[in-house]
């Protein structure tokens, strides 16, 4: 799936959630969403988990 297609997907269904739920609701399916793809990028090993709960901590920079 293309970036685009795959921006699209995600602007569809943030749409449709705002519309038939609620600016509140669409903003909690964004956060799960975001989780989703947090979890997924971990579980394919294109995220380390642990450098980015260093790096929130302080004790490992980007750079």
């Amino acid at each position: 799936m293309s970036a685009t297609m795959a921006g699209t997907a995600i602007a569809a269904t943030l749409a449709i959630s705002a519309l038939a739920f609620g600016f509140w609701a669409m903003l909690l399916v964004a956060l799960f969403m975001a989780v989703g793809a947090v979890i997924g990028r971990s579980i394919d090993g294109r995220l380390d988990l642990r450098g980015v709960i260093d790096a929130l901590r302080g004790k490992r920079t980007s750079s």
